[in-house]
């Protein structure tokens, strides 16, 4: 029991629930109960999973973009099932590299699920400074609006889910794109998600050295462009509006230390936003999402949850 106390005095506010698993793993909720033990997620033989199309490739930015940005979309099978939710999935890679490959088999597991998923493209760093990789994702939710009724999406429960820095521009689409600041010019109500599910998240830009990732991101040090470091830190973009969140991250991470997850936990928690956090024992940054096994299941659990919340949706998971 000492155990337990230590745990939840060091993780904040919210109850404790732990899944120890044979990945091994601590998993937090502020609700008392988390999604998948709530059985929130489509499995045989209850709630089969769903099949998906193979996805088209379709340009999501307008004419006169810097850069014509694509998203790989896929649609479930799922014949007069009405409205769906969808969800904007954006890759890993320090703001510089990698693809929507990446996220491929993430995107076919929510499509399983019933999501219209939208794996993007987004523009890189240094050629592009911050905030333009955030601007890319705006449009693209802005794209998604537009074409609503040709996915058949229902735009109330569009979720967002990211790696890494894919994690972080996600947070900050969903927390910091409504209104202020990075929501000019091209936000609005149009970026608003139902919640998200982010892995490896640097929530908190000014606990990094001056390294070359975050510098080429900004164009400067952190004494050369404070304000842009700290605007572009999701912890210090979150207010009572914020969506639910779910995180995950390897305890042994070097690259992105285990408290940025933690922290931004207990500021969720703090406020009442429901959240959960899931501790992936013994992995570091990359692992943590190369072994995602457990946490991925967690995660579609929590945002099945999270979009047919308050009756949302016509059945118990958004497959139908």
């Amino acid at each position: 029991m000492h155990a337990f106390r230590v745990i939840r005095r060091s993780l904040g506010a919210g109850s404790l629930a732990l899944l120890l698993g044979g990945c091994g793993a601590t998993h937090l909720s502020t609700s008392g109960e988390t999604a998948i033990a709530q059985s929130a997620i489509s499995q045989t033989p209850r709630a089969p999973s769903v099949r998906s199309t193979s996805p088209s490739v379709e340009r999501y930015t307008p004419p006169g973009w810097p850069e014509p940005l694509t998203a790989r979309v896929r649609l479930p099978d799922t014949p007069n099932a009405g409205l769906r939710p969808a969800a904007l999935i954006v890759h890993g890679g320090g703001w510089r590299g990698r693809s929507p490959a990446d996220m491929e088999k993430i995107a076919r597991q929510l499509a399983g699920q019933g999501y219209v998923t939208f794996n993007v493209e987004y523009r890189f760093a240094p050629r592009y400074r911050f905030p333009a990789q955030l601007h890319d994702l705006q449009q693209a939710m802005r794209w998604i609006h537009d074409n609503a009724e040709r996915f058949g999406v229902d735009t109330d429960r569009i979720v967002g889910v990211g790696y890494s820095s894919g994690a972080h521009l996600v947070s900050l689409l969903a927390l910091a794109s409504q209104t202020g600041p990075l929501a000019e010019p091209y936000g609005g109500e149009h970026t608003r998600l139902r919640a998200a599910a982010v892995g490896g998240l640097p929530s908190d830009l000014l606990k990094f050295d001056d390294g070359e990732l975050v510098i080429n991101l900004f164009g400067g040090t952190r004494d050369e462009v404070f304000d842009a470091y700290v605007q572009a830190s999701p912890i210090r973009q979150i207010t009572p509006q914020a969506p639910p969140f779910f995180l995950f991250h390897g305890n042994r991470d070097r690259l992105v230390p285990v408290d940025h997850a933690r922290d931004f936990y207990q500021a969720l928690a703090a406020q009442d936003t429901p959240a959960e956090l899931y501790l992936q024992h013994g992995r570091g940054h990359i692992a943590a999402f190369l072994l995602r096994g457990g946490a991925i299941e967690a995660a579609i659990a929590f945002l099945n949850r999270e979009v047919n919340r308050d009756g949302a949706g016509s059945s118990a998971y958004p497959s139908g």
